[in-house]
C-alpha cells in the first residue's frame, strides 16, 4: 500500500489501487453505518487523503473529495494546498478544487479570480460563485471596477506575472460592460450596483445618437438634446466625451447649437464653434439644424389633421368602436414606444395606432390600461382581443410579430395579442419577397438610404417615411404636434402600400390576388410548408425583372454562376442540382465577380451594396441581389426561378458540393476495404486481415442486395478505379495528386449489404455512398426538380447520398 508521505509521480496505477483499497478496507470494517463525521477512522483516513491530494493529478481530485468527504475536512490542510496552487500560477487548478471544497469564504475571491478574468475563463469564475448570492455581488463589483473610466487593466495583468495570455480585447470597457450586463440579468440584480457600466453604456449610446444625428440625419434636433441631456446628467466625464464626439464632424453650427440647448461647458470650445455659440446667443429663438429635409422628400400624410385622434379614455375610445371593428375592412397597426439606450430590458409600449380608410387613432396605452385590472382597461383588452381575432378585418403591420410581442409583454392584460391575430398580412414579408425577385431601391446611398417600412414606402409610393420622430420620447404627454404626425404617418401609409401593391401587382412581381394569397393568421401560418413570401417568390413567374420578358429554359449541368463569398451556403445547395459554382474567396475584391463573369459567361449571384456596381459592370440580367435573410436551400429555389433553371433527377449530386468538380471514379467495395484498411494500417496488410475481407465477402455473395434509398441505385457515366489510377495506396493518392478522404468513411457503412461501390471526387478526394442523404435533398428540392424521359420521379432520384462529411 502507498503511503501519504511517499512520491507516486509515474506511479498513477498505485495510487489508484492505493484509492480503491482503502474504499475497500472501510467499507469492510464499517458495513452498515457510514463514519460519523468527526469520527477518529474518518478523521484518519481524510488526513492521509488531503496528504494524497497534493500529489494527485486532476483526474483524481473531485474521486478523493468525494470518497473521503474532504468538503467536511479540516480546512488548514485543504487551505494551505490551493494556496500553493495558487502561488505556482495552477489557477484554474486552485478555483476548481476551491469549488469542490466548498471553501470559497475562506478564500480571498479577487485573488482567486482576477487571473482566471485576465484569460477570459469566466465560466469557472461563474461556477465559483454559484449559489454564493455574496460572491454574485463581489464579481459583479470587480468587473465593474475594471469598466471605470481611465482605468488601465495591464496594471492588474502585472500582479499575475504567471498569466502569459492576457487577451486585452477582451477586457476593453465596452466588452466587459456587456459581461456586466449579462450576469446582472442572470443573478437578477439591479443594475444600480454597476455605476461604471451605466457609464460605458451611455457612453456607447451617445455614440449611437451622435450617430443619427450627424451623419445618418434621421433624428430631430428636439429629441436628440432630449435623449442626450438624459444620459450626459452633471457627469463630467461624460460632457467631456460628448464634445469630443461633436467636434469630430467640424460643423461649427452644429456643435454650436448642441451646446447651448445642452447648457454644456464652454472652457474647451474651439474657436470657431464659441464664436458661432456667441451669433446664437444673439438671436432671437432658436431655429432647427440647417440640414433638416423639406417635407417635399418624404411621403405625406393624405388626411386632414382633424382626421387623427388621440384617445386616452375608454369614452373616447368606445365612440369609435363600431369603426374600428368594421367587418371587411382594411386597417393599420403600428406601435410606438420610448427608446432606450441601458440596461433595464425593453420598455412598455406606449402608443398603438390604428389606421382606416380616410382616419386614424392613436390610443393611449398607459392611459386606457390603468389602474390594472379595472373595468376601463378589461373593456379596452376585449376591444384589441375582438380587433385582432376577428378574420374578415385584414390587420396590416409591418414586422407584427414582433410588435405585438412587445405589446403583450408590456401589458399582462394583453399576453395572448399575438396569438388571437387571425386575418392578418405582414407586409415585412411581403417586401421580402419583392427583394427575392431583384427590386432595388431608387436613390439608396449607401447607409444613409432608408430602410425597413421607409423603404417599402418609397419603392410604391415613390418617397420614404421621414424618421426624424422615430426616436423621440413617446412616453412624455403631450405629444408634440410632430410626434402625432409621424404615427399616423406611419399606420397610414401601411394603408396606401396595400392598395397600390393590389392595384399594380405585376409591377413589384407579386401574385394577383395578394389578399387572398398572404393574409395568413396564425393557424393558417403553422400548417404551411413555407412562409408565403417563400411561395409566392417560388411561384413568380420565370422571367429577368429588369427586361420584364420570359428567358429561355437553361439546363442546370449548363447553368454557370460565380458567388459573393458571403453565399457559401446557396452555392452548396446549387452545387448539389448539378449547377457549375464558383465562390470568390475571402479576401477577394467583388470586382473579381465581374472579371469571371465576363471571361466565362457566368452569372454574378451577390448580396449587398455590391450589387448595384456589379450589375452595371456585366448588364442587365445577368447579376441577382440574394435575400441574406432566406436560408440556402431558399436561396437556390429563388435562383433556380428566376433564371428559369430546369433541373432533373438525374442532376442531384452530379457535382461536388466541396470543390465543384464533376468528375467521380467509381470504386468497389472490396477495393474501398482495402485502402482503409491500409490507410490505418500503414505497416502493411496481413494475412489475418485479408481472411477477415475474404470471409466478410463471402457472407454477402449470394445474400439479396437490399434497395437503397428512393428504391433505386446509382450508376452514373463514370469509370472504374483501377490501380493504374493509384499514385499510392497508403494513403490513397490519385494519379493528379489528390489524396482521397477515406477517414471520413464510418466502418459502418463497409459493412453494409445493399452497398456495392463508392464514388471518389477526383478534384479533392471526397468520397460519397448511396444513402439517405439523396431521398433529403430531393424532397427538399422536389417543387423545382421535373421529370426527364427515362428518369426517376423525384422521390426515386439517383445520386451520391452519403459524403465524409
Amino acid at each position: 500500500m502507498l503511503d501519504g508521505s511517499q512520491g507516486w509521480r509515474g506511479r498513477g496505477p498505485s495510487l489508484e489501487a492505493w484509492v480503491a483499497c482503502e474504499l475497500k478496507r472501510w467499507l469492510q470494517t464499517r458495513p452498515r453505518p457510514r463514519p460519523a463525521q468527526g469520527s477518529p477512522g474518518l478523521k484518519q483516513l481524510q488526513a492521509r487523503a488531503v496528504r494524497v491530494l497534493a500529489e494527485s493529478p486532476p483526474s483524481l481530485v473531485e474521486p478523493l473529495v468525494s470518497i473521503f468527504q474532504l468538503q467536511d475536512a479540516d480546512r488548514s490542510p485543504l487551505l494551505a494546498h490551493i494556496h500553493r496552487l495558487h502561488q505556482e500560477g495552477r489557477f484554474k487548478e486552485a478555483v476548481v478544487l476551491g469549488t469542490k471544497l466548498q471553501l470559497q469564504p475562506d478564500l480571498d475571491f479577487e485573488t482567486m479570480s482576477a487571473p482566471l478574468l485576465l484569460q477570459d475563463k469566466v465560466h469557472l469564475v461563474e461556477r465559483y460563485v454559484d449559489s454564493l448570492p455574496d460572491l454574485q455581488q463581489r464579481l459583479l463589483a470587480l468587473l465593474d471596477s475594471w469598466c471605470q473610466p481611465g482605468f488601465d487593466i495591464r496594471v492588474v495583468a502585472r500582479w499575475y506575472p504567471q498569466v502569459t495570455s492576457v487577451r486585452l480585447e477582451r477586457l476593453s470597457p465596452r466588452e466587459l460592460s456587456r459581461q456586466v450586463l449579462r450576469l446582472l440579468e442572470r443573478y437578477g440584480l439591479d443594475p444600480a450596483l454597476c455605476p461604471n457600466m451605466i457609464t460605458q453604456q451611455h457612453l456607447a449610446a451617445l455614440r449611437y445618437l451622435c450617430h443619427k444625428r450627424l451623419v445618418e440625419r434621421s433624428l430631430s434636433q428636439e429629441s436628440w438634446a432630449e435623449h442626450v441631456q438624459g444620459l450626459v446628467g452633471q457627469n463630467q466625464w461624460l460632457q467631456e466625451q460628448l464634445l469630443q464626439l461633436l467636434t469630430a464632424h467640424n460643423d461649427a453650427a452644429v456643435v454650436a447649437r448642441c451646446v447651448l440647448d445642452l447648457s454644456l461647458p464652454t472652457e474647451q470650445l474651439p474657436a470657431t464653434v464659441a464664436t458661432e455659440l456667441n451669433r446664437l446667443r444673439l438671436q432671437e429663438g432658436t431655429t432647427e439644424a440647417p440640414f433638416e429635409d423639406r417635407e417635399d422628400d418624404h411621403y405625406q400624410l393624405p388626411i386632414a389633421r382633424e382626421d387623427i385622434h388621440f384617445l386616452a379614455s375608454w369614452e373616447a375610445l368606445s365612440r369609435h368602436q363600431e369603426e374600428l371593428l368594421q367587418p371587411g375592412q382594411v386597417v393599420g397597426v403600428d406601435l410606438e414606444w420610448k427608446p432606450s439606450f441601458c440596461a433595464g430590458g425593453r420598455p412598455r409600449a406606449s402608443l398603438m395606432q390604428v389606421a382606416v380608410e380616410g382616419r386614424v387613432f392613436l390610443l393611449d396605452l398607459p392611459k386606457l390600461l390603468s389602474p390594472a385590472g379595472g373595468p376601463a382597461p378589461r373593456a379596452f383588452s376585449r376591444l384589441v382581443s375582438r380587433l385582432l381575432s376577428e378574420p374578415s378585418v385584414t390587420k396590416l403591420g409591418y414586422g407584427m410579430a414582433g410588435d405585438l410581442r412587445s405589446l403583450g409583454a408590456s401589458y399582462p392584460a394583453l399576453a395572448h395579442a399575438e396569438k388571437q391575430l387571425r386575418g392578418s398580412l405582414d407586409l415585412l414579408q411581403v417586401h421580402k419577397q419583392m427583394r427575392v425577385v431583384d427590386m432595388p431601391a431608387p436613390g439608396v446611398d449607401g447607409a444613409r438610404g432608408p430602410r425597413g417600412l421607409s423603404l417599402l414606402v418609397q419603392q410604391v409610393l415613390g418617397k420614404p417615411l421621414d424618421k426624424t420622430q422615430q426616436l423621440s420620447n413617446w412616453d412624455r404627454r403631450p405629444l408634440g404636434e410632430g410626434q402625432l404626425v409621424y404615427a399616423a404617418t406611419d399606420a397610414y401609409c401601411l394603408l396606401e402600400v396595400y392598395w397600390a401593391l393590389c392595384r399594380e401587382p405585376a409591377r413589384f412581381h407579386l401574385s394577383g390576388d395578394l389578399a387572398r394569397s398572404l393574409r395568413l393568421g396564425r393557424s393558417d401560418r403553422s400548417r404551411m410548408q413555407e412562409p408565403p413570401r417563400l411561395q409566392k417568390a417560388l411561384a413568380s413567374p420565370r422571367q429577368v425583372p429588369a427586361e420584364g420578358v420570359a428567358i429561355p429554359e437553361v439546363r442546370a449541368r449548363a447553368f454557370r454562376v460565380v458567388c459573393d463569398s458571403m453565399l457559401q451556403g446557396l452555392a452548396r445547395s446549387l452545387r448539389c442540382l448539378g449547377v457549375d459554382v464558383l465562390v470568390l474567396g475571402a479576401g477577394e475584391d467583388h470586382r473579381r465577380a465581374a472579371e469571371v463573369a465576363r471571361q466565362e459567361g457566368r452569372v454574378i449571384l451577390t448580396s449587398g451594396l455590391p450589387y448595384q456596381k456589379l450589375r452595371a459592370q456585366v448588364g442587365a440580367g445577368r447579376c441577382l441581389s440574394v435575400d441574406c435573410s432566406l436560408r440556402a436551400r431558399q436561396q437556390a429555389k429563388a435562383v433556380l426561378r428566376h433564371f428559369n433553371v430546369r433541373v432533373t433527377p438525374a442532376d442531384i449530386f452530379s457535382r461536388c458540393q466541396a470543390c465543384n468538380c464533376d468528375q467521380y471514379l467509381k470504386v468497389s467495395k472490396d477495393m474501398m476495404k482495402q485502402l482503409v484498411w491500409l490507410g490505418s494500417h500503414p505497416e502493411g496488410p496481413s494475412s489475418t486481415g485479408d481472411k477477415t475481407t475474404q470471409n466478410e465477402d463471402e457472407r454477402e455473395t449470394g445474400s439479396a442486395p437490399e434497395e437503397a434509398p428512393g428504391c433505386g441505385t446509382y450508376d452514373p457515366p463514370c469509370r472504374w478505379l483501377e490501380e493504374a489510377d493509384l499514385r499510392s495506396r497508403a494513403p490513397a493518392t490519385l494519379g493528379n495528386g489528390t489524396r482521397l478522404q477515406l477517414a471520413g468513411v464510418p466502418a459502418g457503412v463497409l459493412q453494409r449489404r445493399a452497398l456495392r461501390h463508392f464514388y471518389c471526387c477526383t478534384g479533392c478526394g471526397k468520397v460519397f455512398w448511396e444513402g439517405s442523404h439523396l431521398g433529403r435533398v430531393a424532397a427538399h428540392f422536389q417543387e423545382v426538380l421535373e421529370g426527364a424521359p427515362g428518369s426517376r420521379e423525384p422521390g426515386q432520384a439517383p445520386g451520391p447520398a452519403g459524403s465524409s462529411d
